[in-house]
């Protein structure tokens, strides 16, 4: 099979502005000040995570969707499940207080930390999109928002966990130096703050994005559809 087939012939590079800002956003977070403030502060590195799942993840699947939409096409809709817990899988995984310190100051695993959790967000995005934005029964396009609303369930809990919390959680809270304005306990009650406000209203806004896409009917339209044009009228319909 050749891969000229799989390229949209409209992907122009306008079209694949997510594309674009995608990456722009994971060079800001990995090659800018972020990596070294998060060895200190648990908040800045929340700012990472969230920025890479909840924010660069879809806006890549959302490009890579225009760029090459055969991929997008007959995604199983077991891969939006298995994606979900996938994900909780990683960022529970990563957020236990063994891995958590252990990632904060050592570069290995952090860049571990940091490539599971953009392979778990892509593999998110990308099959819930998928799934949503196919044809097929209702139940089975359903299941790409089901991944979405989990995700962002599991996220919301975890997130009020570190929000509520009343002694810090982690031994690198007192072993790495904390944000020098907050107390341990603040710095991981921002954290959880970051990741209720961007982690869980992503998924909760794409979710419910797919949900009107998948209950207005039949699909057929290119995945990104779901999240794009959606006040254009559809041929042969009064405007």
């Amino acid at each position: 099979m050749t891969v000229a087939p799989l390229l949209s012939p409209s992907a122009s590079p306008l079209r694949l502005w997510p594309l674009f800002l995608g990456l722009g956003l994971l060079a800001a977070l990995w090659l800018g000040p972020l990596p070294e403030r998060a060895r200190g502060s648990f908040a800045a590195h929340m700012v990472m995570h969230m920025g890479i799942v909840a924010v660069a993840a879809p806006l890549l699947v959302l490009g890579l969707s225009r760029l090459w939409p055969a991929l997008f096409r007959g995604i199983p809709p077991q891969w939006a499940l298995a994606a979900s817990f996938a994900e909780f899988a990683v960022v529970w995984g990563w957020h236990a207080p063994a891995l958590h310190d252990s990632a904060r100051v050592s570069t290995p695993l952090l860049l571990a930390e940091q490539a599971s959790f953009l392979l778990a967000g892509l593999f998110v995005w990308m099959t819930a999109l998928g799934t949503a934005s196919n044809g097929g029964a209702l139940a089975a396009r359903a299941a790409g928002v089901a991944a979405l609303l989990v995700t962002s369930m599991h996220m919301t809990l975890l997130g009020a966990l570190l929000l509520f919390s009343p002694r810090p959680l982690y031994a690198c809270a007192d072993l790495c130096a904390p944000a020098a304005s907050m107390t341990p306990v603040e710095d991981q009650a921002l954290g959880g703050a970051i990741m209720l406000a961007v982690g869980g209203i992503s998924y909760l806004a794409g979710g419910l994005i797919l949900l009107a896409s998948v209950l207005r009917g039949p699909s057929g339209r290119e995945p990104e559809a779901a999240f794009a044009d959606r006040g254009t009228p559809k041929p042969g319909m009064a405007a």
